[in-house]
């Protein structure tokens, strides 16, 4: 089976200008835990998942330092920790959507969809043709291609 056999083809997008409870509005109303961003042009941008809006609500945890002689010493990693602060502070979908996005296109198969979404730990993966959206696969979709 391919993404074309499989993927949901009526599809809900948002704008990255939205805002972040524009967002959150279209997920609860239709019952879906993410969503793709798509520029003026339609070209795919981002997506926004719940997981980029429960950091909204989380607890930051600041990272360990320490200073020597006027200057500081991170001892943790601070690149995460700006990632979620921007996303905890954010105001537009473009400031919370994840823009380093994984696609497939239409022939993909089954197999190497699964394994996309395993191996990166994510939940839905938006199918392009000639680099315009035309469907998404969710994780839902393959296990429904389990009883077919």
């Amino acid at each position: 089976m391919k993404a074309k056999d499989i993927m949901t083809t009526e599809l809900i997008t948002v704008n990255p200008e939205a805002t972040v409870e524009d967002v959150a509005k279209v997920l609860s109303q239709h019952k879906i835990s993410g969503v793709p961003v798509l520029d003026e042009g339609g070209k795919l941008v981002g997506i926004v998942s719940e997981g980029d809006l429960l950091i909204r609500n989380k607890e930051l945890h600041v990272p360990s330092a320490v200073s020597i002689l006027g200057g500081v010493i991170w001892l943790e990693d601070t690149k995460k920790f700006a990632e979620e602060l921007r996303k905890a502070v954010a105001v537009k979908v473009a400031d919370i959507m994840t823009t380093d996005v994984y696609t497939v296109d239409e022939e993909a198969d089954i197999r190497q969809i699964a394994t996309l979404m395993a191996d990166k730990k994510i939940n839905r993966i938006p199918v392009v043709r000639d680099g315009r959206l035309v469907g998404i696969v969710s994780r839902g979709d393959i296990v429904g291609s389990l009883v077919k």
